[in-house]
């Protein structure tokens, strides 16, 4: 495993990303930035802060583990029950990701755009080099704004990452998404494999073009079921052109972040549950009982037993937990170095099944990829007996109950369970499986888990007029909104 030089970046990097302004004349010429930054090193920062962004269980930062009913509350049950103002949540999520992932990419563009042949390669090779280069900032630019889409909405697209525009329109969720795959279609053209790429700076694949167009294809796979209540017609064609020339099947192609065992390196959960030297969270009680009543061998590779016993109990979500009566998060979990997880097999699998059940051309049926994603979970957990699991009747697909949705929704949402902003987003899609909100959840909640994060409290402050038209347009700026291809 490499071992991680990271360069800390000033926030703004070469650009203005997010709303907040100053009145002076020269607000944009930041005298602190850092110039001449190599594409590498940008490429690097992006990632982690992308990884961290999407793996950290910080109430401060991301409470998809929350929402998805993963994690329960020791002490502070604030952010499970909905209250995410507080701490500025949507703020950190919405900064994190423009000003800090898609800022440190857009410049890795312009670094690219200003690198200097080597004498000794030739101009073919350099050619497909660098195109290579800006194909997988591309992909990782998608990646990140369909993150941005799916929590928030209506969100600045054209106008975010331009130094020009201080106060950034925000633009139609339901017209962003054809812009992103039509986006992503045209990276994954221009992407040789069989040219080079990154030398050094990628630490997801170290500069491998295979795997990232199979990184890419996948994406594809996603952005065409998310949509695919909402249009069908694209969904379909999106997701049999991407399946057709390759997509992450096998746990060999994950996309993984590497940790390493030294701070401000190692990885957030550890951060925050052992370095931190806290108890905050136990498992919820929502998916141990889940997992409890199908005998899942995956239970004690995501939870410990409840101290002196031999069972798994979960606390109650919303409420208070005294820390030593419950099941606590895994050790394997929380290993300073386990990687952030950015894309999956079981995730694609169960994305196949559902395009299966749909009608879609993706190779095979729903059983089979329904059947894959559990093995592709287990495999990753180095979980044991999963030809016994799959034979349970409450868990085989010909015989558990309930619809393909509550069938491949509840076997994802228990594969996901270190992913909880990509379960979030089944959940959404597929309804299933049934959660419901804590009795004692805030009022703006509306009594419901939450279908988005309200935007960022700065944008209402100081972006104020294109805030006020993307909340009329969604209807409303409320937690309980959901954004365009939630339609069930």
């Amino acid at each position: 495993m490499k071992k991680i030089n990271l360069i800390l970046f000033s926030a703004f990097l070469l650009i203005n990303l997010i709303s907040c302004v100053d009145e002076a004349d020269d607000y944009n010429n930041d005298k602190d930035r850092v110039y001449n930054v190599e594409a590498a090193a940008l490429i690097t920062n992006a990632q982690k802060e992308l990884s961290d962004q999407m793996t950290t269980p910080s109430v401060n930062l991301n409470v998809f583990r929350y929402f998805s009913q993963y994690w329960a509350a020791t002490t502070y049950t604030t952010e499970s029950r909905y209250r995410v103002s507080t701490r500025k949540i949507p703020d950190n999520h919405w900064n994190n990701l423009f000003r800090d992932v898609l800022g440190n990419l857009n410049s890795a563009k312009s670094a690219v755009y200003a690198e200097v042949k080597p004498v000794s390669m030739s101009d073919a090779e350099w050619t497909i080099q660098q195109k290579n280069k800006i194909s997988i900032i591309e992909i990782q630019m998608v990646y990140t704004f369909q993150i941005l889409v799916d929590t928030f909405g209506d969100i600045p697209y054209s106008e975010a990452l331009n130094p020009a525009i201080v106060l950034p329109k925000y633009e139609n969720d339901e017209l962003i998404y054809p812009k992103l795959i039509t986006r992503l279609n045209e990276a994954l053209n221009n992407l040789d494999t069989n040219g080079t790429s990154f030398e050094k700076g990628d630490y997801i694949f170290n500069g491998d073009t295979e795997k990232w167009k199979l990184f890419g294809n996948s994406l594809k796979v996603k952005l065409g079921i998310n949509i695919a209540d909402f249009n069908n017609t694209l969904a379909k064609s999106t997701i049999e052109s991407a399946y057709s020339a390759g997509v992450i099947l096998s746990n060999s192609d994950n996309a993984l972040f590497e940790y390493v065992s030294l701070a401000p390196n190692y990885n957030p959960i550890y951060d925050n549950l052992v370095a931190s030297g806290r108890n905050d969270f136990v498992p919820a009680k929502t998916i141990v009982d889940e997992m409890n009543n199908l005998l899942d061998p995956r239970r004690e590779k995501y939870f410990t037993f409840k101290p002196n016993t031999t069972t798994y109990v979960g606390g109650r979500y919303g409420y208070t937990n005294t820390y030593t009566n419950f099941s606590h998060i895994s050790d394997g979990i929380k290993q300073d170095k386990a990687p952030g997880i950015l894309f999956e097999a079981d995730e694609v699998c169960f994305y196949l099944a559902e395009a299966a059940e749909r009608g879609y051309i993706v190779g095979n049926t729903a059983e089979y990829y329904y059947n894959k994603g559990i093995e592709n979970s287990f495999e990753l957990w180095n979980a044991t007996d999963v030809s016994v699991y799959l034979a349970n009747p409450t868990v085989a697909y010909s015989t558990a109950a309930g619809t393909w949705k509550e069938k491949i929704g509840k076997q994802a949402w228990i594969a996901l369970f270190n992913r909880g902003f990509e379960s979030w987003n089944s959940w959404r899609r597929l309804d299933f499986p049934t959660l419901v909100a804590p009795a004692n959840a805030y009022s703006e909640a509306n009594g419901l888990v939450p279908r988005r994060l309200t935007y960022p409290s700065n944008e209402q402050t100081v972006n104020g007029d294109n805030y006020n038209a993307a909340s009329l347009a969604i209807g409303g700026d409320k937690l309980y909104t959901k954004v365009f291809w939630d339609v069930n």
